[in-house]
């Protein structure tokens, strides 16, 4: 559910990079900075693994579309909203610039729509049914509502930013009608998948889990490091290996363009949008997920694995500059 630049106005896509700047802001100032230490590789682990399964586009049966994962939901369930919003934005961040997948004028429209629902409405969701404990059935039922509800916001956003921005002839009723039904077989997709993952971490390591008891309450399986080692080779083998098999099917919004126009891409004309794809062909060294003048199948392992092990490096730095930066306004704040 990448937008391209094409679909929106300027004006539209800073008033989306205005509320995603916002909405990360919060997320720096309310990060749990009593747990930064454990937060900061599992933020970058997680974030590698989810951009590894965002990757693999999984066919939609009888429609010639395809979907992939979002990951807002499962990284809220492991870490919390605040930590998984910035995470998110690490993977679409790189995403956007070394893979040119989604528009750069667009980044914070798509930050807002993959991100910001899947990790605060989806934060609410996962509260909500773990409220009195966590077991397999709440984290299947969680995940199942929390990626139906959050992707069919996201999907619903999209239709409303493009109608905002007035710049295509795509009717917004016939837009909705073809987004909101693909992107609900999606998203029941993602839901399997996530509940699959969480009930491993929750079996693997309870405490691992966003509102789950303590650890001295509970038995833990696993270390933290054996269960970050296990998710670790996961995001490996899912980028560098399964990717391959990704369906070729254009994706949700990608099949819904072409429902309505024939084509699965709209051309950017205006000279703003010009300008910030003029910086992405600068940036993009891995175009389409492959190596440069590759079409070949090693390129795309290889790419995939360079851009898992990019995303946990990123997140794993901005993490670590956040919690230099608060222990800095922290030493320096007035004693009272």
């Amino acid at each position: 559910m990448h937008m391209a630049d094409a679909l929106l106005a300027p004006g539209v896509a800073g008033i989306m990079y205005v509320c995603s700047t916002a909405a990360a802001g919060h997320s720096i100032h309310k990060l749990d900075k009593d747990k930064e230490d454990q937060l900061v590789p599992v933020m970058g682990v997680m974030g590698a693994f989810v951009f590894a399964a965002q990757m693999i586009n999984f066919t939609i049966p009888g429609t010639g579309s395809s979907g992939h994962l979002c990951g807002g939901m499962l990284l809220t369930a492991v870490v919390g909203p605040y930590a998984a919003f910035l995470t998110m934005i690490g993977v679409l961040l790189i995403q956007c610039l070394l893979f040119a997948d989604g528009g750069l004028m667009a980044l914070g429209a798509n930050v807002w729509n993959m991100a910001f629902y899947g990790c605060f409405v989806g934060a609410l969701i996962w509260r909500a049914f773990m409220r009195k404990g966590i077991t397999r059935k709440k984290i299947i039922a969680a995940s199942l509502l929390g990626c139906v509800l959050t992707l069919q916001l996201g999907a619903f956003s999209v239709t409303l930013e493009t109608l905002a921005s007035g710049i295509t002839e795509l009717p917004f009723t016939a837009f909705l009608a073809v987004m909101q039904p693909i992107h609900l077989a999606i998203g029941l997709v993602e839901g399997a998948v996530t509940a699959a993952v969480l009930v491993f971490l929750q079996e693997a390591r309870p405490s691992l889990l966003w509102q789950a008891e303590s650890a001295d309450s509970q038995k833990q399986p696993m270390t933290l490091r054996g269960v970050l080692g296990v998710m670790a080779v996961l995001a490996a083998v899912t980028a560098g290996l399964l990717s391959l098999f990704a369906s070729a099917f254009p994706d949700g919004l990608e099949w819904s363009l072409q429902r309505l126009t024939g084509s699965t891409e709209l051309e950017a004309t205006g000279s703003v949008q010009a300008f910030f794809a003029r910086i992405q062909s600068l940036t993009a060294l891995l175009p389409d997920y492959n190596l440069a003048g590759s079409e070949s199948a090693a390129g795309g392992s290889a790419a995939g694995l360079i851009g898992a092990a990019v995303v946990l490096a990123a997140v794993v730095l901005l993490g670590k500059i956040i919690k230099k930066a608060a222990h800095r306004n922290g030493s320096t704040a007035p004693r009272h």
